[in-house]
């Protein structure tokens, strides 16, 4: 019973990982279309990104490039 809860909790997690980072991209405009929860794996929640053109690749690594250094700044 305790390995079911764990098992539960961790897609859970994946659930809520997948959610939180598409509401993050969306606020760039940004959407992967097989952003997934891949189901525990190991006891922990596990999020399959899935592929995407450079473009996108490129774009998302300047959107959190920009984080990152808000992110310095602030501290």
């Amino acid at each position: 019973m305790q390995y079911k809860r764990r098992q539960d909790a961790a897609y859970q997690a994946g659930e809520e990982a997948v959610t939180n980072l598409q509401a993050a991209l969306a606020l760039e405009d940004l959407t992967l279309p097989s952003l997934s929860n891949g189901g525990p794996v190991a006891g922990h929640g596990f999020v399959q990104l899935g592929g995407c053109n450079a473009a996108f690749a490129n774009r998302l690594a300047e959107v959190i490039a920009a984080g990152g250094a808000a992110l310095q700044y602030q501290r």
